[in-house]
């Protein structure tokens, strides 16, 4: 199993939280989905067949994009 925590800025209330709970959870192989509204972590745990592009593209599909980590153009 794999899992992942992302910042995801776009969490204001518990109706965002449900939301990505809910249509996260939908997709085939995620075991858990838990949002936290103060701090707007999402932590997603999943295995196959899901994947993370897959969840990514899910949480941009309904406007939770995860935030992009800082990448140095150095």
């Amino acid at each position: 199993m794999q899992s992942k925590t992302v910042l995801v800025p776009n969490i204001s209330c518990g109706h965002c939280v449900r939301t990505i709970q809910t249509e996260v959870a939908e997709l085939e192989g995620v075991r858990r989905v838990q949002a936290n509204e103060q701090t707007r972590q999402v932590l997603i745990e999943w295995e196959a067949p899901a994947t993370w592009e897959q969840i990514e593209a899910k949480l941009v599909e309904i406007n939770y994009p995860p935030a992009q980590p800082n990448v140095s153009l150095a």
